[in-house]
């Protein structure tokens, strides 16, 4: 596809007109302050794309963190019938549900500033993080490992990390309907070392705490006060996540040609939702995903009983509670309202939030008035935001952001950094690191990325969210 032309349709919306052989409309976030700033990387090119694949409803979307990708950019969002549309790995990605969770305590973060860097060397040794970093569980057997694709979330709890209650405060109470038996050997080998692992790149232990409420109300539900100490976790699925998803991508590419689908980039494989092979990746991703939900709940569950070794509190005065955890990277079926009437669509979710309004059947009990918490975490050095989801996020699938979005490639960043000293420059804003390797930490300096608040700005003028709180870091363990 050439040249992609845009028009604006208001202040934090850009409409790709349906051309070629597009299906439908795509449609951008961005601010009139960004035009298409950002946006020239083949990114737009993928939203149009993915607007030309079978049974897609509505527009092609992305949001405004949306930046290059396999097959689908990351930061899009596009939802197929059921019956009539198409699954793709592309539209999930590699990390399968790479997702973020948010803890609060009631500890202020002034009392204990001056031993974050022993915290974070405390975690380091209970969150093994660096490319291929696998010392989790002991003893972690093929059969024990099904058990973990099946129950997600809810084995970690079993077996001790974090408790009952907290499942809920988990998107899809932290467990898929799941077929671990599509799960290759070669998968489960990937992964059988991998539980409680951090992993490299963009994945994060980072400390921080609430600077800013921007409503009351929804910060006491979210339990959210003002100078306290924050967690936020990133990690996912790990080897084996991007393991079926390679493997699925293979399987696919055949599938695509059975079905007679016309792919315009080879990335965008796929297969008919209720076909066997879109069948058996759904089956495979979810359980993929299961261990990317319990993987962050033993992860947490390190991580607590490391603060509350190093600063020596119990639990009640640590009181760590988690806020929520959400998925990044997924393709889930759901129903939604369109055109005014219910449809069964599989909506993909790459690099996105769900983002679900007040009052939706969807959430937990304590979540019903106030709307999802969506968590959008920044930088190294800037800030993160805690937003909850609003019925403007009905256009967008209920979606909202996941993060800043990279501006620079990982190379781009490296030679960006060149004879820069990132570690003295973070710390001079008073953030404390650690990182598996140095060549990390310049891959993911502040500057690799987009302004989160400007991403938030977006999101918010669009109506797809609201602001809770803005978060600031001050102690980051990057793998």
């Amino acid at each position: 596809m050439g040249k992609i032309s845009t028009e604006r349709v208001d202040g934090f919306r850009i409409r790709l007109p349906r051309t070629g052989d597009m299906l439908t409309d795509g449609l951008v976030y961005a601010s009139l302050a960004s035009g298409r700033a950002g946006l020239e990387d083949g990114s737009l090119v993928q939203v149009a794309n993915v607007a030309s694949l079978p049974g897609i409803v509505g527009p092609a979307l992305g949001l405004p963190d949306l930046h290059l990708g396999y097959g689908f950019p990351i930061g899009g969002v596009a939802a197929f019938d059921a019956e009539e549309g198409v699954v793709s790995p592309g539209g999930v990605g590699y990390d399968i549900n790479c997702g973020v969770r948010l803890y609060r305590t009631g500890v202020p973060l002034g009392e204990v500033r001056q031993h974050l860097g022993e915290v974070l060397d405390s975690i380091a040794r209970r969150v093994p993080a660096g490319v291929g970093a696998g010392q989790g569980p002991r003893g972690l057997g093929d059969r024990e490992l099904q058990r973990v694709l099946e129950e997600g979330a809810a084995w970690a709890v079993r077996k001790g990390s974090g408790d009952q209650g907290e499942l809920e405060r988990i998107e899809d109470g932290g467990c898929l309907k799941a077929d671990p038996s599509l799960v290759s050997a070669r998968a489960l080998a990937r992964g059988r070392g991998q539980l409680g692992t951090l992993g490299s790149g963009n994945h994060f232990v980072e400390i921080g705490q609430v600077v800013e409420i921007f409503d009351d109300d929804l910060g006491a539900d979210f339990g959210l006060v003002k100078g306290e100490m924050t967690v936020l976790i990133h990690s996912g699925s790990r080897g084996l996540g991007h393991q079926v998803c390679d493997e699925s991508i293979r399987a696919l590419a055949q599938a695509a040609g059975r079905h007679r689908i016309r792919l315009p980039d080879r990335q965008l494989v796929c297969a008919p939702v209720r076909s066997e092979e879109g069948r058996r990746y759904m089956g495979a991703m979810a359980a993929a995903a299961n261990f990317a939900f319990a993987n962050r709940q033993v992860i947490g569950n390190a991580v607590r009983e490391a603060l509350e070794e190093t600063l020596r509190l119990g639990p009640r005065d640590l009181s760590m509670e988690l806020v929520y955890d959400v998925c990044h990277n997924i393709a889930k079926l759901e129903e939604h309202v369109w055109e005014g009437r219910p449809r069964q669509l599989c909506v993909h979710r790459k690099g996105a939030t769900r983002a679900l309004p007040p009052g939706d059947p969807r959430l937990p009990d304590c979540y019903l008035r106030s709307g999802q918490p969506v968590l959008v975490p920044g930088d190294m050095g800037r800030a993160s935001y805690v937003l909850a989801g609003r019925p403007g996020a009905a256009e967008t699938f209920f979606s909202a952001c996941h993060g800043a979005g990279r501006l620079l490639s990982r190379q781009g960043a490296l030679r960006a950094a060149r004879g820069r000293q990132v570690i003295s420059e973070l710390e001079a804003r008073g953030v404390v690191v650690r990182a598996a390797r140095r060549a990390t930490l310049m891959e993911e300096m502040p500057e690799a990325y987009r302004d989160v608040s400007e991403v938030v700005e977006v999101v918010v003028g669009a109506g797809l969210a609201t602001r809770v709180a803005r978060l600031e870091p001050a102690a980051v363990l990057k793998g």
